[in-house]
């Protein structure tokens, strides 16, 4: 048979399942780690809540994927999940989703594996967002997300320190409010308020410009030269400033 007949009689099938973001949509990514609380908790013993080693490696991961060949202006990282937000005019692969999420997804778990010396996988979606309004819905929404999960994780460990089992401490925790975890914190002396940023509102990746000195063998002379590069933000602002942040990167 004709090679290039075979070869599209059978792209056929392989592209039948494609979706294709539409141009003007914004698109973000969101990763999340697999099985990650047994890895982390069980097989690694990070410390519990919150180990800033996990952070480092997660802040590193996401890095990772803001500079592997995507047109990537805001990440986010809280707890083990990773989110991306694409430039509008983003049009890699011609949008395919199925490209997106492999590479990505592929790129995180073998950076992250490399880093940690064991194996630990991401699994990765598309969302779409049709406007600004949505995207920055989005991050304020990952972001109280980060917000409960630091009250949730904090009180849940506090109760396991005192020997209440796993089953138990899930099924006092599903009982109590809001006051009533933030009370539980603060009897055994732990403000909320007072807790690291980072855990409460996760870390923020963004490129900047950077001065930085420079040799030209020409001229043998020292310059200034700029560079791009990727900085975290750990003390991330909230509400409508946050809103205002992620704002002005769209705008780029």
């Amino acid at each position: 048979m004709d090679f290039d007949a075979f070869d599209k009689k059978m792209r056929v099938y392989e592209e039948s399942l494609d979706q294709i973001i539409v141009p003007e949509t914004y698109m973000v990514a969101r990763l999340d780690g697999r099985g990650f609380t047994k890895l982390t908790k069980e097989k690694c013993k990070f410390e519990a809540p919150f180990d800033i080693r996990f952070r480092d490696m997660m802040v590193d991961t996401l890095k990772t994927l803001m500079d592997c060949g995507f047109r990537v202006i805001y990440g986010y990282t809280e707890s083990d999940e990773i989110s991306l937000l694409f430039h509008i005019d983003e049009n890699s692969f011609a949008r395919k989703v199925r490209k997106y999420n492999s590479i990505l997804s592929g790129t995180a778990s073998a950076f992250f594996s490399m880093q940690l010396g064991k194996m630990g996988v991401f699994d990765c979606r598309i969302i779409p967002l049709p406007n600004k309004e949505l995207v920055l819905d989005y991050f304020l929404w990952r972001q109280e997300d980060a917000s409960r999960n630091a009250l949730n994780s904090h009180c849940y460990w506090m109760l396991r320190k005192h020997g209440v089992k796993p089953s138990e401490a899930q099924s006092q925790m599903s009982k109590k409010t809001t006051a009533d975890k933030n009370e539980l914190l603060f009897s055994n002396g732990i403000n909320y308020n007072d807790l690291p940023l980072w855990q409460k509102r996760g870390v923020g990746v963004w490129f900047v410009d950077v001065e930085k000195e420079g040799y030209n063998p020409r001229t043998h002379q020292k310059t200034i030269v700029t560079r791009r590069c990727l900085q975290a933000n750990y003390d991330l602002p909230l509400g409508e400033e946050y809103a205002r942040l992620i704002e002005g990167f769209m705008r780029m």
